[in-house]
């Protein structure tokens, strides 16, 4: 993480909206490559009625529409570096004052590390909105990389070999077992068995989702 970070609003200092009163959904949904988190995912935000916030997208959007903002990340993005922390939770803090996430969201691609998890967590109770829960499918890692394998040799992906399914593999444990241990000390993780039919799988994820209502 770059050492010399923009000057951001803290999210403290917001009001919070009124929407926001009422109980809302806020999900991280985590999974492994080859789980099927992609499509529960969908399911789920239908389900809940709620939208996803992707920080990638939201990063995007504010550089286009060259908001304040997105001319700080902007100084990050193009020269290929991270993008400081506090200042992407002072855009989600921004997305989540508008109407459409009143009722929560799903975060996507954030948080990534230990402290972007930590940071979220203050801004959210900042808000007094805590996180409501994050979600883990898991699942046997050899009967997810051969499902990967099945799909990649049917759908032709050349890029999907062995080698690179088990570097994808790798990748995720180092990067999602610290989150897990974190919100596992939370008490806010629920794992969730990935094996079986798309509908098995939804119907323990709804299950798990209603009991924190």
């Amino acid at each position: 993480m770059p050492t010399s970070e923009p000057a951001v609003t803290n999210l403290a200092d917001r009001e919070t909206p009124e929407a926001t009163a009422e109980a809302a959904m806020l999900i991280v949904f985590i999974g492994p490559p080859g789980a099927g988190k992609g499509t529960q995912s969908k399911r789920l935000l239908s389900y809940l009625g709620i939208p996803h916030l992707s920080t990638g997208e939201l990063l995007r959007e504010e550089k286009s529409q060259n908001t304040s903002l997105g001319r700080l990340a902007a100084q990050y993005m193009d020269y290929g570096r991270l993008v400081p922390d506090p200042l992407v939770l002072e855009m989600v803090g921004n997305r989540l004052n508008h109407p459409t996430y009143a009722k929560g969201c799903m975060f996507d691609g954030f948080p990534r590390t230990i402290q972007q998890a930590k940071s979220l967590d203050e801004s959210l109770l900042q808000r007094g909105t805590p996180l409501t829960m994050a979600l883990e499918l898991r699942a046997d890692e050899n009967e997810l990389i051969g499902r990967m394998l099945k799909r990649a040799a049917a759908e032709k992906r050349v890029d999907d070999n062995p080698q690179t399914i088990a570097q994808r593999m790798d990748v995720y444990k180092k990067q999602t077992a610290p989150l897990l241990d974190y919100y596992a000390q939370q008490g806010l993780l629920v794992t969730i068995d990935a094996m079986g039919s798309q509908d098995e799988v939804f119907n323990r994820i709804t299950a798990a989702v209603d009991a924190r209502r």
